[in-house]
């Protein structure tokens, strides 16, 4: 068997240092990339596609009065339901940025739910492009990561996806 290490410099002679040091003429890679820069349009708008379920929303942000218009119509009488406006209105209260932004946003397929988790996904997106310092916030809040939950398809010999028909002994 080798021999025992008992003291701290039998340790410190026991380790290679060649590895974890460069070489005289070696250069060390360090992570300098410029810090994000802003992504706008010619009309001060940044533009994001979000995800959800069935539904796909194209979303548009710009500075403003906090109009949110979705498929033309006011959010109050496309979302009726306040459960849904307040899911489109959380990204901005975790920013910290209520009523300062314009949201234009078209959606298409699923369900109400599905088109404001949607819209909230693009909102997300879109604002981080905008002002890139909001990154990890949203980040932290999981509203940049697209819920990937769709609904499992129906299979043959089965009533639903998993669901069987009902049995029958005779």
């Amino acid at each position: 068997m080798a021999e025992q290490l008992n003291s701290l410099e039998d340790l410190k002679g026991a380790v290679d240092t060649s590895a974890a040091a460069p070489a005289a003429g070696e250069e060390i890679l360090l992570d300098t990339s410029a810090p994000r820069e802003p992504v706008r349009d010619e009309l001060g708008r940044s533009y994001a596609t979000g995800k959800r379920k069935d539904a796909v929303a194209r979303v548009w942000i710009k500075p403003g009065s906090g109009k949110v218009t979705v498929n033309g119509k006011d959010i109050n009488k496309y979302f009726a339901r306040p459960v849904l406006q307040m899911i489109l209105k959380q990204p901005f209260q975790i920013t910290d940025r209520e009523g300062q932004f314009d949201v234009m946003a078209t959606v298409k397929g699923g369900g109400l739910s599905g088109q404001a988790g949607a819209v909230k996904h693009g909102v997300s997106k879109a604002l981080q492009l905008y002002e890139p310092g909001l990154r990890s916030a949203l980040k932290a809040a999981g509203f940049l990561t697209r819920d990937s939950r769709v609904v499992e398809r129906k299979k043959y010999g089965k009533a639903k996806a998993r669901k069987s028909f009902q049995f029958s002994k005779r």
